[in-house]
């Protein structure tokens, strides 16, 4: 049966940096994939004005979701405007049910950046809200009564911000892809200046094989992977409900207890 995926980041490049290894995995296995950003990357240059990059931030990552395979979804917000509110959470609701996935990508709830956790904070409640009849959404969708399973990405940088690292209980191999997820990180051409200056990074595209490599090191079996922690299934699945797992069967850990988790 066909598993519809939604993977919902913050940033244009948030979802090439964490989660676009798994999202080629899946495309392989059939799965219809749809690609969001929240905020539009507006605060992502020293150099250009607002309308400049907003334009070439959506046309980088439309080009992204194109070469993903994937639908693509507009922002809703500009940067460090992403809060946990209501008006925000009944909009992503809405479009939950538009897409009815069975899978949703969303970012950690622990990370260095307050718009990563607030996006996966709201990702999650709106998810849990698909089916409440009275919880008015804009605009107004069906209600949406199945089974979603999330799946948190790894936090940029792989620690939270406390700097303390976070494991995670499933890996998917992406070494067969990891060529895809470079060249899609690539056609967001207004990062690399910016984040070289901004954040000290090595080049974007080494960083993302570094932390990609670091991530299948973790995994103690693959070169690169990806990594992922599922959300509690109250309210949202059966207890056992793991379809990552059963799609791309990659998931290990040298933790007993996680371990039970993934079969």
């Amino acid at each position: 049966m066909l598993k519809v995926v939604f993977a919902l980041a913050c940033h244009p490049d948030d979802i090439e940096f964490m989660m676009a290894g798994t999202l080629f995995l899946l495309k392989e296995k059939g799965c219809e994939l749809h690609y969001m950003n929240l905020a539009n990357g507006n605060c992502g240059t020293a150099e250009l004005s607002y309308k400049e990059i907003v334009k070439t931030r959506r046309k980088e990552a439309e080009d992204a979701a194109k070469y993903l395979g994937a639908e693509y979804h507009a922002p809703l917000k500009n940067d460090i405007e992403v809060f946990y509110e209501d008006k925000i959470i009944r909009k992503v609701a809405a479009i939950i049910r538009e897409i009815k996935p069975d899978i949703m990508l969303i970012p950690s709830l622990e990370d260095y950046m307050e718009d990563h956790m607030n996006t996966a904070r709201i990702a999650v409640t709106a998810a849990f809200c698909r089916g409440m009849k009275n919880y008015i959404i804009t605009p107004k969708r069906p209600l949406l009564n199945k089974d979603l399973t999330l799946y948190h990405a790894l936090p940029y940088g792989l620690r939270d911000g406390m700097n303390k690292q976070i494991v995670p209980e499933l890996f998917a191999d992406i070494s067969t892809v990891i060529d895809k997820k470079e060249k899609m990180l690539s056609l967001h051409k207004s990062q690399k200046v910016w984040l070289d200056k901004s954040q000290g990074l090595d080049a974007y595209l080494t960083t993302m094989k570094k932390m990609s490599d670091e991530v299948g090191k973790l995994s103690g079996r693959f070169k690169y992977a990806e990594g992922w922690r599922r959300h509690s299934h109250l309210g949202f699945s059966a207890k056992k409900s793991d379809p990552l797992s059963i799609i791309l069967k990659g998931c290990i850990s040298k933790n007993p207890e996680i371990n039970k988790l993934c079969l």
